[in-house]
């Protein structure tokens, strides 16, 4: 809604009417709806124009979901005609849900209800009783916000027509392409598509090809896709290279005026091998009484000042977005790899948070301001591994930070044993990398190892979030965003509880267990064969942290205050922050000298921003897992008919989730390859039981598995089970698939019929029945 739709008096229209606030509470103040001609009776609105003007702002407020036009030709209130505000999830099998806005559970749409709407809509819906399985079921009343975003899919010509198969599963319907708009789209490309007409009961969306991504299996194309369908911003506006330009390659001379000069310091960055971009450095020394910590932080704000085209754009995505060997930078090349990077050797201006700490690691007093800086040494994890282990030769190489190296270890062993002690939870879940060969196709998928460098650098920052939290919370007039990260919900909780017990484990803490409870359990199972899948659970039934302008607290660091101050080069609330931080000081200074770029947000403002970042957040890593997934996919493609070793990683109602041991990558035993059994779901217990064979097959089962088949554009990976073993270490070998006993029940039934049949070429298992 924008801020003239909100005012009383209006300049978009010729004539002075009512507001949309006006509006709502003369609607809200009346006990039954309110027709068009009690409006304008309630308003005094004489001129004809008026009455136009009102009758467009109702139909906005219409669209907009804050007003329901009746079959009666009045106007009321969707909450007071029982109405949902929520915005539709599709589901590849036709069905899909609406997720309330009110944060309510979602309620679950029917294939009819689906066939006029897609995936994204903002919509109204009514309740409609329970379904067979006892979910609550929502009738469409009214879409109020088609989805804005086009739709990536493949191009097909069937039986003459022109049809794009969407990628995204959620869309369940196929759209018609005339042969006048498929803009030179050719058999089986990937294209982008605009709907023309949206689709109803009885009719399919039609569309028209605004872009040809290109072949289907093409180098990189995985990114294309996941950009477009997750809207990811990925080229800068015009105007942003006019307010560059004013930047050449070195530090303004301006600029140094009001900053401290650290230039002597030895700061070093410690980052990875294939990093481009260093946004913060450190450097310690040992003070009588325990540690002094300068974490400098590249003074993004200097640059990208608020309000700006730039700011806009950088507002917009958010963050950046990082995929295998490829990144989508919030902001441009000019400033994330050159002046706001903290190459060595380079002046560069900072934030910097000079922290005292106690033997014991605890913080006792912090000064933020505003540097110049130049790095003394681009370090990666590995060197100073290499280099705390006693390798000769790089210490001779790096002795002019050497002290620093060490100091910084001998910090991170007390930060280390007071993260221990206030039971903040550490997970050791393994991360994989792609290795990439000339031609973009995966060579091998290897271990992320991390190591001591990597929780050196961990802890610096975490120190530096914290003391910037204290600040923001220490000053009631300026605020910023905070990362909160609340305790968990009650369902995941009691189904990660069901999970333990099945593996003969115990979470204590009661309804509110906490952190060190957590901790307590991985500490626990820290020696087990399947601790990794144990953190995974663990991680699933958390809250996803989120950023807002009231804390409360991180959970999972056992922190009452966090915030994110170490990233502004590829994080918005970064740069949030530190605008807050230059205000905060500009009030204690009464000066400009060095806090240019500082801005006090309004609470509004804070809101709004705090729900944006959280959504890009998301976002960024949806399209970088439906990446992973793709690319894992492409890599198994050669693995075809392999056995591999592997765990249980899921137990659903249509099958096992089998994580391979090698590769860290999932696939699915579906319960029709479970033969000579109908099979039973156990929710509660997360496993599956065979009727007559009693055979159980649960989370961290131990399993042997065949790849048997993989689909690219479902992004899935098939597997035949060959061999499970139980928890007490008995081995059952599976059976070969006969002939069965007919559906086993809680199988799905196969995708709904929304999608038309016919050969695909490649894209066999696309068609639908």
């Amino acid at each position: 809604m924008s801020d003239n739709q909100q005012n009383n008096s209006t300049p978009e229209y010729e004539v002075e009417i009512p507001g949309r606030e006006q509006l709502l509470e003369l609607v809200t103040s009346n006990s039954k709806p309110v027709q068009f001609d009690e409006f304008i009776r309630h308003f005094g609105l004489d001129d004809e124009r008026q009455a136009i003007g009102l009758k467009r702002r109702l139909r906005a407020m219409e669209r907009d979901g804050q007003l329901i036009y009746s079959k009666a030709n009045a106007y009321g209130l969707p909450e007071r005609m029982d109405l949902i505000k929520g915005r539709i999830i599709g589901h590849k099998d036709g069905f899909g849900f609406c997720q309330t806005e009110d944060g309510g559970k979602d309620l679950f749409i029917p294939h009819h209800q689906m066939y006029s709407v897609l995936h994204g809509d903002r919509v109204l819906v009514k309740t409609s009783g329970k379904d067979s399985r006892g979910r609550t079921e929502g009738r469409i009343v009214r879409v109020t916000e088609p989805r804005d975003s086009n739709i990536v899919g493949r191009y097909f010509i069937e039986h003459g027509l022109g049809i794009v198969v969407p990628d995204d599963g959620r869309v369940s319907q196929d759209i018609l392409i005339p042969d006048a708009d498929k803009n030179g789209a050719r058999h089986g490309q990937l294209v982008v598509v605009e709907i023309t007409r949206r689709p109803s009961r009885r009719t399919s969306p039609i569309g028209r090809v605004s872009e040809v991504l290109g072949e289907h299996m093409a180098p990189g194309m995985e990114i294309q896709v996941a950009i477009r369908e997750h809207d990811i911003p990925n080229e800068w506006p015009a105007e942003v290279d006019g307010e560059l330009k004013k930047y050449s390659e070195e530090v303004p001379a301006e600029a140094y005026e009001g900053r401290k000069d650290l230039r002597d310091l030895p700061l070093i960055t410690i980052d990875g091998e294939d990093s481009r971009d260093f946004d913060d450095a450190v450097c310690c020394v040992q003070e009588e009484k325990g540690w002094r910590l300068w974490v400098a932080i590249a003074d993004v704000s200097y640059y990208v000042r608020p309000e700006t085209v730039l700011d806009k754009a950088a507002t917009e995505r958010g963050n950046s977005v990082y995929f295998p060997s490829n990144v989508i930078p919030m902001l441009p090349e000019k400033l994330s790899n050159g002046l706001c990077s903290l190459n060595p050797d380079v002046d560069r201006l900072c934030m910097v948070a000079e922290m005292e700490l106690g033997p014991r690691g605890k913080l006792k007093s912090t000064e933020f301001y505003p540097a110049v800086m130049k790095s003394h040494a681009r370090l990666t994890y590995n060197k100073v591994k290499k280099l705390l282990d006693g390798d000769e030769e790089l210490q001779q190489q790096y002795q002019h930070v050497m002290d620093n190296v060490q100091e910084l270890e001998r910090l991170y062993n007390a930060l280390s044993a007071a993260r221990k002690r206030r039971s903040a939870i550490e997970f050791d879940t393994q991360e994989t990398r792609f290795i990439f060969n000339a031609q973009r196709k995966i060579e091998s998928i290897e271990p992320v190892k991390r190591h001591i460098a990597h929780k050196i650098i961990e802890e610096c920052m975490i120190m530096a979030n914290v003391a910037s939290a204290q600040l923001i919370e220490s000053d009631k007039e300026v605020g910023a965003l905070f990362r909160v990260h609340e305790t968990p919900a009650d369902e995941r909780l009691n189904n990660f509880r069901s999970f333990l017990g099945e593996l003969g484990l115990n979470l204590e803490g009661g309804d509110e267990p906490s952190p060190k409870d957590y901790a307590t359990l991985l500490e626990q199972v820290k020696d087990r064969q399947d601790h990794e899948l144990i953190e995974t659970m663990l991680l699933r039934s958390m809250q996803q942290a989120v950023y807002q302008p009231e804390n409360k607290g991180h959970f999972g660091l056992a922190l009452k205050s966090y915030a994110h101050f170490t990233s502004p080069i590829r994080r918005y609330p970064d740069l949030i922050l530190h605008r807050a931080i230059k205000a905060i000081l500009r009030k204690k200074k009464g000066e400009e000298k060095g806090l240019v770029g500082a801005w006090a947000y309004s609470e509004k403002q804070l809101d709004e921003l705090g729900v944006h970042t959280s959504m890009t957040e998301r976002r960024a890593d949806d399209a970088t897992r439906q990446v992973d997934e793709w690319l894992k996919c492409e890599f198994m493609l050669d693995h075809v008919g392999m056995e591999f070793e592997g765990i249980i990683s899921s137990v659903t109602n249509f099958g096992l989730f089998v994580r391979l041991s090698d590769y860290q990558i999932d696939g699915l035993v579906h319960i029709s390859n479970l033969d000579n059994d109908y099979y039973h779901f156990d929710q509660q217990k997360g496993m599956l039981v065979g009727e007559n064979s009693n055979s159980v097959f649960r989370l961290g089962d131990n399993v042997k598995v065949k790849v048997k088949d993989v689909n690219l554009d479902d992004r899935k990976i098939d597997l035949t089970l060959l061999e499970a073993t139980s928890p007490g270490g008995q081995k059952r070998n599976m059976p070969a698939k006969g002939s069965g006993k007919g559906k086993r029940k809680g199988q799905s039934r196969g995708k709904g019929g929304q999608r038309k049949s016919g050969n695909r070429g490649s894209n066999k298992g696309r068609s639908k029945s």
